[in-house]
């Protein structure tokens, strides 16, 4: 009887260890990865438009003539100067180089980045454009045109800095940014006045003004939104403006320069 109970027991420990092992029973499948989210494609039949300008008043600082005669290369078929592009002023008063985006309002849409590069050259001892946008995971393709050694530098917060040596006419880099980032500057070690800002993005409604101020954010889902407009050296100007279906909206950003006393 003893012997009897004995084996029951056994038995009875195997199987437990057989069911643990996964040799009683199919183990429990292993969870798969979150889907990634779909994207989010706007009907072009009902998308909304909003256009506009960017102008400055009050005593605008003129373009300085900054010296290049550290890099003969650089002054090789100019003055030996480059003017700053901190303020590019229309007769009007429209303003260049204002990045102006979407900064709320599409909630959790997804736009996928675009396969092809947005193009940051070095080209005269400049970067051009002097203010561009990409959107997260879109490829930054940077460019040295120049027969000269340019450094390639990117003083991110939010994304990964970048940091890289272009010796030679005609090499180019390509980087990627993982996440939201109002702006990056770009500058040049070796050339102290090169310098440049890109907007990084994660959908694809956003604007670099130009022609006198104009912009436009096309092909946009109708709704409300606050939209932004930033400059190097005036900072943000924020609005909100509701575009109906099939409706264009214009708006005007108006950023004020304090008068010297």
């Amino acid at each position: 009887m003893q012997l009897h109970r004995f084996r029951l027991v056994v038995s009875a420990v195997a199987l437990a260890s057989a069911v643990a092992c996964g040799g009683g029973s199919e183990a429990p499948p292993a969870s798969t990865p979150a889907a990634a989210p779909a994207a989010s494609a706007v009907d072009p039949a009902i998308a909304a438009n909003i256009t506009g300008r960017v102008v400055v008043k009050g005593h605008v600082p003129k373009a300085e003539a900054v010296s290049m005669s550290g890099d003969p290369t650089c002054v090789r078929g100019t003055a030996g100067t480059a003017p700053t592009e901190y303020f590019v002023v229309g007769p009007d008063g429209g303003l260049d180089n204002v990045f102006v985006y979407v900064k709320n309002g599409l909630g959790n849409r997804v736009f996928p980045a675009p396969a092809t590069p947005v193009v940051l050259d070095q080209n005269g001892c400049r970067y051009v454009p002097h203010v561009a946008g990409v959107q997260v995971d879109q490829p930054l393709e940077v460019r040295n045109s120049d027969d000269t050694l340019h450094n390639v530098h990117a003083v991110a917060v939010i994304n990964d800095e970048v940091n890289v040596g272009q010796p030679m006419k005609g090499m180019t880099n390509t980087f990627r940014f993982k996440g939201r980032e109002v702006m990056i500057p770009f500058k040049c070690d070796v050339h102290g006045w090169m310098n440049a800002y890109v907007g990084v993005m994660d959908h694809p409604f956003f604007a670099v003004s130009a022609g006198g101020g104009a912009f436009a954010l096309k092909t946009l889902p109708p709704g409300t939104y606050e939209i932004e407009a930033w400059h190097e050296k005036l900072g943000t100007h924020t609005l909100s403006v509701t575009v109906g279906e099939k409706e264009t909206k214009e708006m005007t950003f108006t950023f004020i320069v304090p008068n010297e006393e």
